[in-house]
């Protein structure tokens, strides 16, 4: 004899009332798009607001930086300006990824006067800057600020009409590498030869500005940057230099010779430059893992960037 079916309780049929009805194939990619959309937002609001990588492409701020160096630059010491906010630019990500065009991966926004909670930086700081009516990051030091008289004699650093303190040091001995070249476009005739290797050996001259911040600087020969007129900082601006004065395109030179077009707005230094998370040598192949860790410069992760006191 079977059993008749027991009936439905009322507790029962609510549960199956209420049971929430499967999620779609549709609504699940959408809740995974809206999930890395946020994600993103939340990156690119750290980046604008906060602090962000950068990469060394040049030599300009040698001895103290190399190319294939990658720091951390924080967004917020001096407030915030129109170059602040980390905007991509999907056209120029393509390009740079699929036709490996080298451009700026973000859109930097119209000229806004003034900054945010804004401070100047210090002498001596290491500062990442947007050329005046450019979208690509320069790094570069402060040298003068508002009010201050900026010149360059005989490769000599003049400020407020007083030589700046320099000190001859030993030569700088730079591992050569595919990111560190020794020769053919500049330092030529400094390349050597040793048991442990080549190195770019590197005349250097210490600098002191007044405030007592020391630095390295390379003074590899004569250039056309070795003699810079007096020029006074208006308000608003800085006067920014790279550490490897005989080649580097900084407030010395005009924007049609990819410099800085003399001293800067304050509103176009993006951050400042705090330590270094690693550094590559250039040999780095990214579809061959292989190649990664023996990339690795020994000894550059974790320098701090902030410079010494005497």
């Amino acid at each position: 004899m079977s059993e008749s079916p027991k009936p439905v309780t009322a507790t029962a049929a609510a549960a199956t009332a209420t049971e929430p009805a499967k999620e779609s194939h549709r609504q699940a990619i959408w809740r995974e798009i809206k999930g890395l959309f946020w994600v993103l937002v939340a990156v690119l609001a750290f980046h604008s607001f906060i602090a962000k990588p950068f990469y060394i492409p040049s030599e300009s701020m040698m001895p103290n930086l190399l190319t294939g160096d990658r720091l951390v630059v924080t967004k917020f010491p001096y407030g915030w300006s129109y170059v602040s906010p980390t905007i991509p630019n999907p056209a120029a990500i393509f390009r740079n990824l699929v036709l490996r065009r080298a451009e700026p991966w973000t859109i930097t926004l119209p000229f806004t006067k003034g900054r945010l909670l804004g401070k100047l930086p210090e002498r001596g700081d290491v500062v990442i800057v947007t050329p005046p009516g450019g979208n690509q990051d320069y790094i570069k030091r402060v040298i003068g600020l508002p009010g201050d008289t900026v010149e360059v004699h005989n490769g000599r650093l003049i400020l407020n009409g007083k030589r700046v303190q320099a000190q001859v040091r030993p030569p700088a001995m730079i591992p050569v590498d595919a990111n560190a070249p020794c020769g053919m476009m500049q330092f030529w005739g400094r390349r050597i030869e040793t048991s442990e290797g080549a190195f770019c050996r590197l005349p250097i001259v210490r600098e002191t500005l007044p405030n007592g911040v020391s630095y390295d600087t390379i003074d590899d020969g004569q250039s056309q940057g070795d003699d810079y007129a007096a020029v006074r900082v208006p308000p608003g601006r800085v006067f920014l230099m790279g550490d490897n004065r005989d080649h580097s395109a900084d407030s010395r030179f005009s924007l049609e010779d990819m410099g800085l077009g003399g001293p800067v707005p304050w509103e176009n230094i993006g951050g400042r430059a705090e330590f270094i998370t690693f550094s590559l040598d250039g040999t780095t192949i990214y579809t061959n893992p292989l190649t990664w860790f023996p990339a690795f410069r020994e000894g550059r992760a974790g320098n701090s960037l902030h410079p010494s006191r005497e």
